[in-house]
């Protein structure tokens, strides 16, 4: 296989003349028992032995160089040829904030498990299939704190990403410091695009920064910001600890400050989304992913070379063998 190693076929579809090949040896096998005959006698006295019985066994020759010959006419037609190709390339980084509500209302059941574990899982996911970035991670509800700075090691991210949970913080829905803070830690960053994917469930009801002044502060630092609204349309199953033990649920409302949201996205440049369940969040972040790629500067080199020939002189090579062989050496025994 090494023979073939870095080729490529301009026409492969004649490799289906392969096929070919164990049908013409087939049908010379059964020519061969139609024209041989049977012939009983009582003895071989009298029958000259020959001395040497290498060139009858010869006689099959034929039919195998000329399969190899047909075979290396076929990879021929097939036209194989050697590629080099190499490239420059070069790459803009992407840094990113993922800040995440964590207030009581995330644990609402209309995702599942919840909106924050489901959260929690979509963008892990997010961060394995973007390895090349700087990715940290803010988490506010009714203050915010930055859980993990911007790091190329994922593993580490992802580690403190499963370990949010609701009550680490005091609760509440403080969006604008969830936001400025996710700013905070990119203002100074040095990537060509400079990202905050801002997830929540509510409007904004704690922090001493709207979230209206929070955008203008991530304009002012060329931060895009994608938002998403977290929660099904109508009420949402929130678990409440009953007073007999044991958990209920009440129907909770779901309410979603979608224009505060959108006004923050189109400040910035960014886009608002909606999920209302596991696979349209999924989506979501699929969406920002191939919205969010980084620029790469590709220069390809390619060189292609015929390498027929070989394959071509092995063909003749073979068949001229054949033709000799017999009408020389084997004229004998190949009739």
């Amino acid at each position: 296989m090494d023979l073939l190693k870095g080729i490529e076929f301009a026409n492969p579809g004649f490799f289906w003349l392969l096929i070919s090949i164990p049908l013409i040896v087939g049908w010379y096998i059964w020519k061969e028992k139609e024209l041989q005959g049977n012939l009983t006698v009582a003895t071989l006295q009298g029958f000259p032995v020959p001395s040497n019985s290498f060139l009858p066994r010869m006689r099959h020759s034929g039919i195998v160089l000329r399969s190899l010959s047909l075979a290396a006419l076929i990879i021929a037609l097939a036209r194989p040829q050697s590629s080099l190709s190499w490239q420059n390339t070069t790459t803009e980084g992407i840094d990113i904030i993922i800040a995440s509500d964590i207030s009581g209302s995330m644990l609402a059941e209309d995702f599942k498990p919840n909106r924050l574990q489901a959260g929690k899982n979509i963008a892990i996911d997010f961060i394995k299939a973007r390895p090349d970035d700087r990715i940290g991670l803010v988490v506010f509800s009714g203050e915010s704190f930055t859980q993990c700075p911007l790091t190329i090691d994922h593993d580490v991210l992802i580690n403190m990403f499963n370990g949010i949970q609701n009550g680490m913080i005091e609760d509440g829905t403080a969006i604008g410091m969830g936001l400025a803070t996710a700013v905070n830690r990119l203002k100074d960053s040095e990537a060509k695009s400079k990202v905050v994917i801002l997830l929540t469930d509510g409007s904004n009801n704690a922090g001493s920064i709207p979230p209206l002044t929070a955008a203008e502060i991530a304009k002012h630092f060329n931060v895009r910001v994608y938002t998403v609204g977290v929660g099904t349309n109508g009420y949402a199953p929130y678990p409440v600890p009953s007073p007999y033990g044991g958990i209920t649920y009440q129907r909770m409302p779901v309410q979603i400050d979608e224009a505060t949201l959108g006004k923050i996205a189109s400040t910035t440049g960014g886009k608002y989304f909606r999920a209302t369940n596991n696979e349209k969040l999924k989506a979501i972040y699929e969406q920002i992913d191939k919205m969010e790629k980084a620029r790469i500067d590709v220069t390809q080199y390619r060189k292609k070379t015929e390498v027929f020939w070989p394959f071509a002189l092995a063909a003749l090579f073979f068949l001229l063998l054949e033709f000799v062989l017999r009408n020389t050496v084997f004229k004998g025994a190949l009739t």
